[in-house]
């Protein structure tokens, strides 16, 4: 089998749908009543390859699948798709190891949808990669889009699998997220805002991560490099809710690094962890990718072009063997190489990714 997780309204549902046969269908969906009939007496479309779309609402999903791939293989291929962490939703039900692949399906990037020019870049650095605003190509349809997606995310999709009280309350912490993009996320400064407590905010937190509307990075914690090890960094899978432009910018290019590390592990079955470096002394690069505990790329997100950062120099000193690029938003004409640093355009830098 098959299991593609992401966000909600990223495409998951149209990719499934363009993989079945033209004639008949084996889609079902968990959200319609008649499908979720079908599916719990399992009266099953006969067609090579079945779609179970939202099955992890249902709390017994992990037993249900298992039974239905351990008669069905290998007559029919099986696909389940859902706006969650399908890998972490265990209800109950029998293991379903060696049965199935994960797969991840992220918003637009800029290599993605063709990006060519500096104007490419602007519009999904304002619009966000969800196919639905990006297209549309408004910012004020995308403002409210986000608002509704916000408002769905908490409403039917937490309210489905999670057992939250608060919901009011938790959509607050919903809004109040986008403004900490860029900085280690205290979850202490959530808890005196929100008036609520330490572990409450942390469960919270979890359950974003695992609906896909936020993810976090953990910093890279050599003890050489006198680095932080518990402050964790958070971005949002549509960047185009964050309002500062410094912030908005580098949480685009993390969403574009989490898809090529998801890309990567994929199609080659390499392990490589996204993070990023903070030390004791406030000196920090936004992103470092790691292979085998080793930095293999150092990058530093700056809106304009200029020298290279200094945290950028000092961690490229102590692992010089990993590439250390400074990625620039404005548009230059070429990468400029300052010794062993380089500085690139996002527009080169991204085009060169998935």
């Amino acid at each position: 089998m098959v299991f593609l997780g992401g966000p909600r309204q990223v495409g998951k549902t149209t990719l499934a749908r363009s993989l079945l046969p033209t004639k008949k269908t084996g889609y079902l969906n968990w959200d319609i009543p008649r499908d979720r009939e079908s599916i719990l007496r399992r009266a099953l479309p006969d067609t090579p390859l079945l779609v179970f779309d939202e099955l992890h609402k249902y709390r017994k999903w992990r037993g249900y699948i298992k039974g239905v791939f351990d008669e069905l293989h290998p007559k029919k291929k099986i696909l389940v798709t859902g706006s969650a962490r399908l890998d972490l939703y265990r209800y109950g039900g029998d293991s379903l190891q060696g049965r199935y692949h994960y797969l991840k399906l992220h918003p637009l990037s800029f290599a993605e949808i063709g990006g060519k020019s500096q104007n490419d870049l602007e519009a999904l650095l304002t619009l966000g990669g969800f196919p639905e605003p990006f297209l549309a190509g408004s910012l004020a349809r995308a403002r409210r889009w986000a608002v509704e997606y916000r408002s769905r995310l908490i409403q039917e999709d937490i309210a489905a699998v999670e057992n939250v009280r608060d919901l009011g309350t938790m959509e607050l912490l919903s809004i109040s997220l986008p403004e900490r993009v860029g900085s280690p996320l205290s979850i202490n400064a959530l808890r005196e805002d929100l008036q609520i407590n330490h572990q409450t905010v942390g469960r919270w937190l979890d359950i974003f991560e695992r609906l896909y509307s936020i993810f976090r990075l953990m910093p890279l914690g050599a003890p050489k490099i006198r680095a932080v090890k518990k402050e964790r960094k958070h971005y949002h899978f549509n960047w185009a809710i964050v309002p500062d432009e410094a912030a908005r910018y580098e949480n685009m290019i993390a969403c574009h690094l989490l898809k090529w590390v998801d890309y990567i592990f994929a199609t080659e079955g390499r392990e490589i962890e996204l993070r990023y470096f903070r030390d004791v002394d406030s000196r920090e690069v936004d992103f470092v990718l790691v292979e085998k505990r080793q930095p293999i790329l150092l990058i530093e997100c700056k809106l304009a072009n200029g020298a290279p950062a200094p945290s950028l120099r000092y961690l490229k000193e102590r692992f010089p063997q990993a590439r250390a690029v400074q990625v620039i938003r404005d548009d230059v004409p070429s990468t400029i190489h300052r010794g062993d640093l380089e500085v690139c355009s996002a527009r080169k830098f991204l085009g060169e990714l998935v």
